[in-house]
């Protein structure tokens, strides 16, 4: 009876050891992974600070001798100044953040809730333009955005990006939708709300997680966008981030002033992190909506 208990006890021992080895691992190995990300920032930051010879050194210094904001004032030699470009670049992600979520939950509410010939097929088409590269429809909605003199406006670019994120938006409101219970629904419309009012004061509340999902990938993706910009913005007024980024890179005779390039580079990125941490709750939770739904 003793040997069976020691046995017992010797091995829960062995897997408890084991246990806690393969969490060591694990944690050991989201760390180096976590580090290799998160590298390239730091390195960006800290370039950005250093005096210009030191940051265009080769080979390059570790840590800068002393800080030096010069890089960030440098930005505003460049077109009209970093402030216009970062204003461009903030209205054109506002009006496709706006215009993603509006049609996008209008879109998923209806594919979740109504019944209409052709849901499916349609719901299909839809996704498959996500496996349509954005660069092969350039040509036409150049011209069509011509057609309706929107060229060169901020307006025609935000609306070119909605349309490459409305696909994704529209899978994850419909996913979304599809898991709150529809007894929420009945509940409000045998209260007397009509459906554009069961949409908005509960659906929309109780949709939060996609909403913020569809809302960061708008973002993102139009924030960063430089393709686009490039081939719809002919006057240097309505030029975005990326471009000014572009333009830092291709300096005179070929001389790139990486000090400034990497200012530019942590301007950029700062908006995206603050955004991406204050609402990752959010965003977590609605890529996992409808996942799991039985």
């Amino acid at each position: 009876m003793n040997t069976t208990v020691d046995s017992v006890q010797h091995f829960g021992k062995i897997r408890h050891r084991h246990a806690g080895t393969r969490k060591a691992s694990y944690y050991i190995i989201c760390s180096i992974l976590a580090a290799m990300f998160i590298f390239p920032i730091f390195w960006s930051a800290l370039t950005s600070i250093k005096p210009p010879l030191e940051a265009s050194a080769s080979p390059s210094t570790y840590f800068p001798t002393h800080l030096d904001w010069s890089n960030f004032k440098k930005l505003d030699e460049y077109g009209m100044g970093l402030w216009r470009y970062v204003f461009n670049s903030t209205i054109v992600a506002l009006l496709t953040v706006f215009g993603s979520i509006l049609l996008s939950t209008l879109a998923g509410y209806g594919f979740s809730r109504f019944n209409f010939p052709g849901k499916t097929f349609l719901f299909i088409t839809i996704l498959a333009a996500l496996m349509i590269p954005f660069q092969s429809i350039l040509t036409p909605l150049f011209i069509i955005l011509g057609k309706l003199k929107l060229q060169n406006t901020l307006l025609g670019l935000s609306l070119v990006y909605i349309t490459f994120q409305l696909p994704f938006g529209v899978f994850v409101m419909r996913n979304t939708f599809e898991t709150i219970p529809r007894e929420l629904e009945e509940a409000a419309l045998l209260d007397g709300c009509s459906s554009f009012s069961v949409l908005h004061r509960v659906m929309l509340r109780l949709g939060i997680p996609g909403i913020v999902t569809v809302a960061i990938y708008a973002f993102l993706n139009s924030w960063n966008e430089f393709l686009a910009a490039l081939i719809f913005m002919s006057s240097e007024k309505n030029f975005t981030l990326p471009i000014l980024l572009v333009n830092v890179r291709n300096a005179l005779y070929g001389q790139v002033d990486w000090g400034a390039l990497q200012a530019g580079v942590t301007v950029t990125i700062i908006p995206c992190i603050i955004i991406f941490l204050l609402l990752q709750r959010y965003y977590l939770q609605g890529l996992m909506g409808g996942a799991v739904k039985g």
